[in-house]
């Protein structure tokens, strides 16, 4: 296991570049222009229209990298999978707790014997900040409630060698006390006050979530559709030093 990290602001914040290409990326990434620039996230629909070359040029920019794939396939998928994005210098890189132990021991063994730039650490996705106990007993069959399988999947994400989880700040202090405390608990779903909560259902402002045990918080929509994303993510930040005020 590998110890929690933080961004190079000194602050958890990760912003989720929700965009569906680098012509709208680009700009939005200028607004930091002279600034330290921030930990970012890339997700599934900007990978698919960016690359990989241009994922690496963000980390040789400067940027650190969280890639937010899911990985989700058979063990030897995964594996080579995780070999080709080691390359890229990412931080953090994404896969399916419900892959299974076997796939997350692929995953990690794959990191580990990387040669390249320092390996991502892995984070194991539980149930999606999208899920409710209804869709989770009715359309996907899985009985008990969201905790309790992200409970499971944590155990089994912890058991298997993974660094952290991604999982709803109402669960990050908990997945701490019942699974590990070296856990590093990614948390999206971050919705300041008063903000619709668009298609998420279990969300939380940065400053409650940073005081239930979130390490690391993904800020998506909040900053990037604001009318100064630069001074709301500030907004954020000092959101954060009160949670972190009162966690201590």
């Amino acid at each position: 296991m590998i110890c929690p990290i933080e961004s190079k602001a000194d602050s958890p914040v990760i912003i989720a570049l929700d965009f569906a290409s680098p012509l709208e990326a680009d700009p939005f990434l200028a607004l930091w222009g002279g600034r330290e620039k921030p930990f970012i996230k890339v997700g599934v629909q900007l990978f698919y229209a960016a690359g990989p070359v241009w994922v690496k040029e963000l980390v040789e920019a400067g940027y650190s990298v969280f890639l937010d794939l899911k990985l989700h396939d058979i063990p030897h998928t995964v594996a080579g999978a995780v070999r080709s994005l080691t390359g890229l210098g990412v931080r953090l890189l994404t896969l399916h707790a419900s892959g299974g132990r076997t796939m997350m021991e692929a995953a990690r063994e794959a990191a580990e014997a990387s040669s390249g730039p320092e390996p991502p650490r892995l984070l194991a996705v539980t149930q999606l900040t999208s899920t409710d106990d209804r869709m989770l007993n009715e359309e996907l069959g899985i009985s008990g409630s969201v905790r309790d399988s992200v409970l499971r999947l944590a155990r089994l994400a912890h058991r298997s060698g993974i660094d952290g989880v991604v999982c709803s700040g109402e669960e990050a202090g908990w997945i701490k006390e019942q699974v590990s405390g070296e856990m590093l608990t990614v948390t999206p779903g971050i919705r300041l006050d008063g903000q619709e909560r668009g298609d998420q259902k279990r969300v939380m402002t940065p400053e409650a979530a940073v005081h239930a045990g979130a390490d690391l918080l993904v800020v998506g929509r909040p900053i990037t559709r604001s009318a100064d994303p630069v001074a709301t993510y500030e907004a954020i930040v000092e959101q954060i030093k009160k949670g972190r005020g009162h966690r201590e």
